[in-house]
């Protein structure tokens, strides 16, 4: 039986509120208690995601900034991978940047060009909060993700701007419509999770994964048994067109496939998984 569950949050894990069902929780933990590792693989930040795995109640690894943070579940970063600075002070430019509202994920920060409170509510499980920063004036060092947010009309103009200026010098990933990320060309969730294959000594066969978004793919064709939401980005959907779909997030759906894949229903609560 599978050894490893690694997914994504938002539109996956997460319901329509951003916030955990009481039923995932508890699947999880009983998965957990019998032995099944965890790895939470998010675009999110770092200190959000540990919030996050503290509702959740589990030793998750957490696998952050899509790839460019993995901690342990002990808080031990074993893998960091930041944006070249001279890239960010570019990458923050309003020749690059266009219209879009600006992040920048640091270690411990959430940097952000301008107040925008409606965010906040990606984020009521965790509590974590940005701090409003005149990002042209950053030196650009410590750089996990830089984070453009704006209609996916601006968007599409930004994505334009980065590769005319970076070609194929930076990972850049779509989370949401209207969320566009920005990483180091090393970084991905797929080369993240084989980190902690091999830290924990587990094979790709036995590692099942659940996505939604384009940031997911890599994710999803590391892991021996990929599943994607049935509320997944079209655009995934054409991409891996093989890999089986769920219901929906709004649903628990990685919940309800967990419980008929590991056969809760039938397994006593303190019975380890084969």
């Amino acid at each position: 039986m599978y050894r490893l569950i690694a997914t994504d949050l938002d539109g996956t894990l997460l319901n329509a509120h951003h916030q955990v069902d009481p039923f995932t929780i508890d699947v999880l933990r009983k998965l957990e208690r019998q032995g099944v590792a965890i790895a939470i693989a998010t675009g999110r930040h770092y200190s959000d995601v540990a919030g996050i795995r503290d509702v959740l109640g589990v030793r998750a690894h957490l696998i952050t900034s899509n790839g460019a943070r993995v901690h342990d579940p002990d808080d031990r970063e074993i893998f960091a991978e930041n944006i070249r600075p001279e890239f960010v002070r570019r990458l923050v430019s309003h020749d690059v940047a266009d219209d879009a509202i600006v992040n920048l994920f640091l270690d411990r920060d959430w940097l952000i060009d301008r107040d925008a409170p409606e965010l906040l509510r990606y984020h009521q499980d965790s509590g974590f909060r940005y701090a409003v920063t005149d990002l042209r004036a950053y030196p650009g060092h410590d750089v996990a993700k830089v984070l453009y947010i704006a209609e996916p009309e601006t968007l599409a103009r930004v994505e334009t701007n980065l590769e005319r200026e970076f070609a194929d010098e930076l990972y850049v990933t779509y989370s949401l419509a209207d969320c566009l990320e920005v990483m180091s060309p090393v970084v991905s969730k797929g080369r993240a999770l084989q980190v902690v294959l091999d830290r924990l000594g587990i094979t790709r066969a036995d590692c099942v994964a659940f996505g939604d978004n384009m940031n997911d793919i890599d994710m999803l064709e590391t892991a021996g048994r990929p599943f994607m939401m049935g509320n997944s980005n079209p655009d995934l959907i054409a991409r891996l067109p093989h890999v089986p779909r769920i219901g929906n997030n709004f649903d628990a759906a990685v919940a309800r496939q967990l419980t008929q894949l590991f056969d809760l229903e039938n397994l006593q609560d303190d019975a380890p998984v084969a």
